[in-house]
């Protein structure tokens, strides 16, 4: 599918063109990726963040922003949780965090290792290729860094600070030290076009993402962008489906910007390619703080809830959970 078509498909008013586009996805996701639905718990281990990003609830500038660490022994504790759950991949993420000590995160990869053997995904923004070769000697699996948007003027305009050139350059090397890794983008940003996000969707099949993370926009309401509408829920799927026909069998959640909209539409996205969903396993009180948007769905309820929710979810469009480490697919196949 070249640019012209995608942009046809995005752009289009013609409903059974969109139901065709979903459809097909959904076939595509079944082909590469099986019926199975993988599960991913999330650890938001701290909410400091030195970013100051338009749209984010842990911009820096935020100061009714709750502020939070979790210790070595919370975290692994939370990682227990998520194994006695019987998901075997464990998330860790935090805000662009200045004062994280890479060490002290590496010793949290290995006791978790150790008394778990989960697959580790990190989500803990741009550091230096020493620090991710750290991380993956210390037996990190997985990296997450959205490329958020591939326009580099809209990039440097909604995240002041911070280089696009860097942003990239953290992807390379996360790719060339053998993370698996994943990125992706947010649709309904400012200033952005069908063109940009066509563009958008051709880097992310181009650069053979392992994980790609596909949401809607929801500014929070202590920043720049408070007043912006939310990203539009079918635009939103219309990318997710188009990732998915290209890039066939990388892993794409039904994200959880996508179910705290108006109601939750992460069983649309399931249907229109997706085949990962992430429950949250981070403990409470922390978790209400770790606001990046408002209106986040599941963070009221206990500890370790939202996976069985998940499950029951999952099942209404005749799908199972798969409870397997998911790794990525694209090395299965390399190594074929």
């Amino acid at each position: 599918m070249n640019q012209a078509e995608i942009l046809e498909y995005l752009k289009t008013d013609d409903r059974s063109k969109v139901r065709e586009l979903l459809a097909r996805a959904d076939q595509v996701r079944q082909e590469y990726c099986g019926e199975g639905v993988l599960l991913r718990g999330i650890v938001e281990f701290s909410s400091y963040c030195q970013g100051s990003c338009a749209y984010c609830g842990l911009n820096q500038h935020n100061p009714n922003m709750p502020r939070y660490r979790m210790t070595k022994d919370e975290i692994v504790q939370a990682a227990g949780l998520i194994h006695s759950s019987g998901i075997q991949t464990i998330v860790l993420q935090s805000g662009e965090d200045a004062e994280l000590d890479p060490g002290w995160l590496a010793e949290v990869i290995r006791e978790i290792k150790t008394s778990y053997a989960l697959s580790i995904t990190l989500s803990v923004g741009e550091k230096t290729r020493e620090v991710y070769q750290l991380w993956r000697a210390a037996g990190a699996d997985r990296y997450l860094l959205k490329i958020e948007t591939t326009d580099a003027e809209l990039y440097a305009r909604l995240h002041p600070g911070m280089s696009f050139a860097n942003r990239l350059r953290c992807l390379d090397n996360l790719q060339e030290l053998g993370y698996q890794t994943g990125s992706g983008i947010i649709v309904g940003l400012p200033r952005q076009t069908p063109e940009i996000l066509a563009g958008d969707i051709l880097f992310l099949a181009d650069r053979n993402f392992d994980m790609i993370g596909i949401g809607p926009l929801i500014p929070h309401q202590a920043t720049e962008l408070k007043d912006l509408p939310r990203g539009n829920v079918d635009l939103t799927l219309r990318c997710v489906a188009l990732t998915r026909i290209l890039t066939k069998n990388a892993h794409l959640p039904a994200t959880t910007a996508l179910g705290s909209l108006d109601k939750d539409y992460r069983l649309d996205g399931l249907r229109a390619g997706a085949n990962v969903l992430m429950p949250n396993f981070t403990p409470q009180p922390y978790k209400k703080s770790y606001e990046i948007y408002p209106g986040k769905r599941c963070i009221s309820e206990p500890t370790g809830q939202c996976a069985l929710c998940m499950e029951s979810l999952v099942e209404t469009i005749g799908r199972r959970v798969d409870f397997s480490r998911g790794d990525s697919l694209k090395k299965v196949t390399q190594k074929k």
